[in-house]
């Protein structure tokens, strides 16, 4: 068994990336399996417009 990252052999370093490989993969099946279905639809409402309106207003803020 090697105790230190620097000291192994080809073999660890297979395991490793190996092991990180399937570790990936799965987060990522799990994380798109979290999507929200596409069969969810989504309605819009539609606001009309109604009359214009005047607005005035006297209360201005003057700043000297």
């Amino acid at each position: 068994m090697n105790h230190s990252i620097q000291s192994a052999d080809r073999a660890t370093h297979l395991k490793i990336v190996v092991v990180t490989l399937v570790v990936g993969a799965a987060l990522t099946a799990f994380g798109t399996s979290l999507r929200p279905s596409t069969d969810f639809v989504q309605t819009v409402h539609v606001i009309k417009a109604g009359q214009p309106t005047m607005i005035s207003s006297s209360g201005t803020s003057l700043v000297r």
